[in-house]
């Protein structure tokens, strides 16, 4: 696509947190003509100073051929397309909407109805890849919508990710992929940190632990990228618990809606869902590990110790 091409098509992203303000960032910087939407002022002042055009609700988003929902769960996603103050009601029959959070596959199945039913477009495209590659422009997106609905954000979603998955031609299907990577990453997650305090209570050294798993075969991916965290006591959250206790809990309800057993993924929700109720939920999904700290009495590397109730 053109630069003047680019330039004339107006698109919205709401949501202007970790994930979103990349995301935004990135398509502005690619030439488009981006709008941001965050009912934080910081957010959007943020996005102003960057160059970008911000406004405090969606319904203001109603010029945006484009639009992308990158909120935190299906009830903010219901909220700025549905919602008093939604985009919905506000846009020109034929936009789209580029739906990007983590929902149930039911309920991406019902937002396609109901925007259908309004005129407009949707693809279900979860992404994933987290702050620094949104930022980057290298998301991986998982997506499933109508032919002419890819053809018409083809061009945002190549400015946006490093691969975009076509994995159907309705919505529900991108949401259900997005289901099973959540699954392995929550899971991995806390295996990852139940790992590392069995290997701290028995006296092994956590960088050395670190070290050897991460060229043997019980390494992946979270463990490589997320140990580190514990390692230097830094729980900044790049990806909260709170995430993992939505996204899990989402599994669990799926998994009900099939009559299939998830076990591993619900002792790992219940490990996030611990380290939510010790007041954890904010933090980044490596603190789960500091259940084990208050069960057991391990000690994490000395910035990371939790010394509530100790």
């Amino acid at each position: 696509m053109s630069q003047d091409n680019k330039q004339s098509l107006q698109v919205g992203v709401i949501g202007l947190g970790a994930m979103g303000m990349g995301t935004a960032s990135t398509l502005h910087q690619q030439g488009f003509n981006v709008t941001g939407c965050d009912i934080s002022a910081q957010a959007r002042d943020a996005f102003a100073a960057a160059g970008g055009q911000s406004v405090a609700t969606p319904a203001e988003l109603a010029h945006c051929h484009i639009v992308l929902v990158v909120v935190v769960n299906g009830a903010q996603a219901e909220q700025v397309l549905f919602g008093e103050q939604g985009v919905v009601s506000h846009l020109a029959p034929g936009s789209l909407i580029i739906q990007c959070a983590t929902v149930a596959p039911s309920q991406a199945k019902q937002l396609g109805e109901r925007l259908s039913a309004a005129g407009l477009m949707l693809l279900d495209a979860p992404i994933s890849g987290g702050a620094a590659k949104a930022k980057s422009g290298e998301l991986s997106v998982m997506a499933s919508g109508a032919e002419e609905a890819f053809t018409y954000g083809q061009s945002v979603l190549d400015a946006m990710a490093a691969k975009v998955y076509r994995l159907g031609d309705a919505p529900g299907v991108g949401s259900s992929m997005k289901l099973v990577n959540q699954l392995l990453a929550g899971v991995h997650i806390a295996t990852a940190a139940e790992a590392m305090a069995l290997g701290i209570r028995m006296g092994l050294d956590p960088d050395v632990i670190y070290e050897v798993i991460t060229h043997s075969a019980g390494n992946s991916w979270m463990f490589e990228n997320r140990v580190p965290h514990i390692l230097s006591g830094d729980y900044t959250p790049l990806s909260a618990v709170d995430i993992f206790v939505k996204d899990l809990n989402i599994v669990h309800q799926t998994g009900r809606e099939l009559s299939l057993s998830t076990p591993v993924a619900a002792s790992a929700l219940q490990q996030f869902t611990a380290a939510s109720g010790a007041g954890f939920g904010r933090e980044d999904d490596s603190s789960v590990i500091k259940v084990y700290q208050r069960l057991s009495g391990i000690t994490l590397p000395e910035a990371a110790n939790d010394n509530q109730g100790a």
